[in-house]
């Protein structure tokens, strides 16, 4: 696979050995694009996960602990968070204590002290989903970094972070007793149509060799959430016409 090692899984994670100097590009009417150089021997290695805001709970500071040795021993550069960052209703606002209590006081291992690219979740939108993307959260921890839609380019790899809550129609027709924040998503059909919109035209630019689609629903899955059907319907034609061969985890160790 050239410079961009095999994938790797330890216990619930997906590890992908693909190095990345941080600098930003944002353009109207376009997927904010943040630029980092690649190491020089045009590698970058890569730890993600999703699913882990539990307050230290459910395994999560065990998770933490050997997640530290094995991103040691991987020479990670950053993490990638896929979601559902903070069971089980996201946070309440940029001071809400869930953030050291899941975050910053459980990945206190040296090799887990560098930048976390995020996208937001299901349950991220139960809670005030503004509040993750708030300048307020990289002061309280610089590991800390969260965009609804966004790309991080490499000259090797280019990842692709999309908002896929908003695709899911039950989210809004049958919330059950759950509120979700839709604070910058309504009205929705816009929202959806520029995403997708601004995705494909990214996507074609590109000029990286490896392509990868990061977002916390899976596109097709044998596990019991089965498959999303609107992603399949709007997401996957855009990753298919790009030659895109897609592999959606949600890194709960039961789907990928």
């Amino acid at each position: 696979m050239d410079h961009l090692c095999m994938t790797k899984f330890h216990h619930f994670l997906m590890l992908l050995i693909v190095s990345l100097t941080f600098e930003i590009h944002v353009c109207n009417g376009e997927l904010p694009r943040f630029e980092r150089a690649c190491k020089p021997d045009g590698s970058v290695s890569v730890m993600v996960i999703g699913d882990w805001g539990r307050k230290g709970g459910y395994n999560q500071s065990r998770l933490a602990s050997q997640m530290g040795k094995i991103a040691e021993k991987m020479e990670s550069d950053f993490i990638i968070s896929t979601g559902d960052n903070f069971y089980p209703n996201g946070l309440s606002d940029e001071n809400d204590p869930a953030f050291y209590q899941s975050f910053t006081d459980i990945y206190k291992a040296p090799a887990l002290q560098k930048k976390w690219y995020s996208v937001l979740g299901n349950h991220d939108y139960r809670g005030d989903a503004l509040a993750q993307s708030s300048p307020i959260l990289k002061q309280k921890d610089s590991r800390w970094f969260l965009m609804k839609s966004y790309v991080l380019n490499t000259d090797i790899a280019e990842f692709f972070f999309i908002d896929t809550t908003p695709f899911q129609d039950k989210y809004f027709t049958d919330p059950e007793d759950h509120v979700y924040d839709w604070r910058d998503v309504l009205p929705r059909d816009k929202y959806l149509s520029t995403l997708l919109q601004d995705l494909e035209l990214a996507v074609k630019e590109s000029r990286a060799k490896w392509k990868i689609v990061v977002g916390h629903h899976t596109i097709k899955s044998a596990s019991h959430h089965g498959n999303t059907p609107e992603l399949v319907q709007k997401l996957l034609p855009i990753l298919e016409s790009s030659s895109i061969s897609y592999k959606w985890w949600r890194v709960k160790g039961v789907e990928r």
